[in-house]
């Protein structure tokens, strides 16, 4: 898994915190007793979740010690837990009325048995809840992937490449979900955010989609010569308008899938 940082995640927290409210709100599951945020990192998405349901008891689990420390930091009367969402519950014994995850589940493993066995760990009525990035090929991601192919880079990448998220469509979803949720709901979002940059993108995705990459390099240099290269890049795809602005058009997939009675 990447390594992150929970202070360059949260350099854009009202931006990603956004698509965490619009998912929570979306979630017909009206007094919840326990829920989970799987992949919580530095607890934004479980402070959401707290004034979306006051009264309920609320687990943060996240993969990484720096962000569970910093959620533990900012929200010490909350409940967080160390660990993977791979193998979390892998023996079926939590049951929650919510399973929640916001933009975290593109770093998992196999989909189409996870989304079933996150479903398994619903109670009756509750329902599973999930965003998460719908634009891999989207040009940021297309600029990154290109750098570390070109002859001078693609020797200090590892030749099965690196460990990037992944997602399916929306379709996908369902044929997984249809036959153990009671009903689906399935929608996708386009933000566009104004960003005062072509860097800001860069510092964006320093907190996410940049970090495999950045991870397989060995050294600072390395680093910063990469983070140039697609700086450049960036300026190139992402113009300014004319008042110096950039627009950084960034889709979203969410899923709500209900549990029978």
């Amino acid at each position: 898994m990447p390594t992150w940082d929970s202070i360059q995640y949260l350099q854009f927290a009202d931006q990603r915190t956004r698509p965490c409210r619009d998912l929570a709100a979306r979630v017909n599951v009206a007094t919840p007793g326990c829920v989970i945020d799987l992949g919580c990192g530095p607890g934004n998405s479980t402070a959401v979740l707290m004034e979306r349901w006051p009264a309920a008891q609320i687990t943060g689990l996240d993969s990484s010690p720096q962000m569970i420390e910093s959620a533990q930091s900012s929200y010490p009367g909350q409940t967080w837990v160390l660990g993977d969402i791979n193998s979390w519950n892998a023996d079926g014994k939590e049951q929650f009325d919510v399973v929640y995850s916001n933009a975290a589940l593109q770093w998992a493993d196999d989909h189409a048995a996870l989304f079933p066995r996150l479903m398994r760990a619903i109670n009756p009525c509750g329902a599973l809840a999930v965003q998460m990035p719908g634009h891999f090929d989207a040009t940021a991601h297309r600029l990154m992937r290109e750098i570390a192919a070109e002859p001078a880079w693609k020797d200090r990448f590892p030749p099965s490449g690196v460990r990037e998220w992944h997602v399916h469509n929306l379709p996908f979803y369902y044929d997984v979900l249809s036959s153990c949720a009671n009903h689906l709901d399935l929608w996708q979002t386009e933000y566009i955010h104004i960003m005062p940059s072509a860097q800001a993108i860069l510092e964006w995705y320093k907190g996410t989609g940049l970090r495999p990459f950045l991870d397989a390099l060995k050294s600072d240099d390395q680093q910063s010569e990469f983070l140039e290269s697609y700086l450049t890049k960036l300026s190139t795809a992402y113009s300014p308008r004319a008042d110096g602005k950039v627009l950084f058009p960034f889709r979203r997939l969410f899923i709500v899938a209900y549990a029978a009675k």
